[in-house]
């Protein structure tokens, strides 16, 4: 994934601060054990002249007479370390009481091992990345709970052989499992059917659940979605792909709205890719539209019609305008 210098520094400081909270927090508790037990200062010091006088042994007449004095040193450290271990045995304190417990054992919270860097602040700047695209799309997050069915009718209609309700009362429940069960396998979701019938509402209440469970995801209109992928194009270098990559890479992507924007070769071209590459990777997508099948071919492409019907699954939305209907009932 592709990440700014801005990224790169914030995302370094914060590997930094972690490891100055872990070792002041390792200094406060050798201090405190300090004042508790009068024999943990002997045998720190014990330790601390062990370590000193190992360079005397460079300075010895043979090597013979160094490795001695060097054994004689480990073992003054070694005894040094049973002691503490004992004396925090007695106090009924763990044996890595006294060392530092960094976030991350593997780089130590440096950020880097060797020459790489470490996953610690690979998965900092991923979530750093993701709160600045939450910014370009904030969620105001509905709920399964307040999406009520009592705005649909319940008169039965011969072209769908069910009732706008009934149909709605499936939708919620499919849409409430999908959330429940989610992971980075789920399947993709197609959401259809005229304005105000609650697509956005069940988009954002799955969006709001899937988030809660950890996971990254990616909501925006297709208008917000598309003008931000063209102004990153066109912008500066160092930051071009920054905000596609999170599209193609995040573990939900819904697009709402899509047809409203402004169609151009750039936004057909975009939504091919993004189609493909979420497919080919296996990660779930959510799409809403007001559109029909045919609309979105005659709009776009026969190629992202024909990857919509044969690779997500449908949801038919029905009924009559509930933003409408919740008006008039007051």
């Amino acid at each position: 994934m592709i990440y700014s210098p801005e990224l790169f520094q914030e995302a370094q400081e914060i590997i930094d601060a972690r490891r100055l909270d872990a070792e002041a927090a390792r200094s406060a508790r050798d201090r405190a054990f300090d004042a508790e037990e009068p024999q943990y200062h002997v045998w720190k010091q014990r330790r601390a002249e062990a370590a000193m006088n190992v360079g005397k042994a460079l300075g010895m007449p043979t090597r013979e007479e160094a490795v001695a004095y060097l054994e004689r040193l480990r073992d003054d450290n070694l005894k040094a370390q049973a002691e503490i271990r004992a004396l925090l045995q007695k106090h009924g304190l763990p044996e890595d009481h006294l060392e530092v417990h960094y976030t991350c054992p593997k780089c130590g919270d440096v950020g880097s091992v060797g020459t790489s860097v470490c996953d610690c602040k690979i998965a900092v700047l991923r979530d750093l990345a993701f709160r600045e695209a939450a910014k370009k799309s904030p969620l105001r997050f509905s709920t399964f709970e307040d999406f009520d069915l009592k705005y649909y009718s319940d008169e039965y209609l011969e072209k769908y052989g069910c009732s706008p309700r009934s149909r709605m009362a499936e939708i919620l429940s499919l849409c409430r499992q999908y959330a429940d069960n989610f992971d980075e396998r789920s399947e993709n979701l197609f959401m259809t059917g005229n304005t105000g019938l609650g697509k956005t509402h069940l988009s954002l209440a799955i969006a709001g659940e899937v988030i809660r469970k950890g996971y990254d995801v990616i909501y925006n209109s297709a208008q917000n979605l598309f003008s931000e992928l063209q102004k990153e194009y066109f912008g500066k270098p160092e930051t071009r792909g920054q905000y596609e990559s999170l599209v193609l890479e995040c573990d939900l992507l819904i697009i709402d709205d899509l047809g409203v924007e402004f169609s151009t070769q750039f936004t057909r071209a975009e939504l091919y890719n993004i189609l493909n590459t979420r497919l080919n990777t296996h990660l779930p997508t959510i799409i809403s539209t007001n559109l029909t099948m045919k609309e979105i071919e005659d709009q776009y492409s026969m190629r992202i019609s024909s990857r919509l019907i044969g690779d997500f699954l449908c949801l038919n939305f029905i009924g009559g305008d509930v933003r409408q209907e919740k008006l008039r009932r007051g």
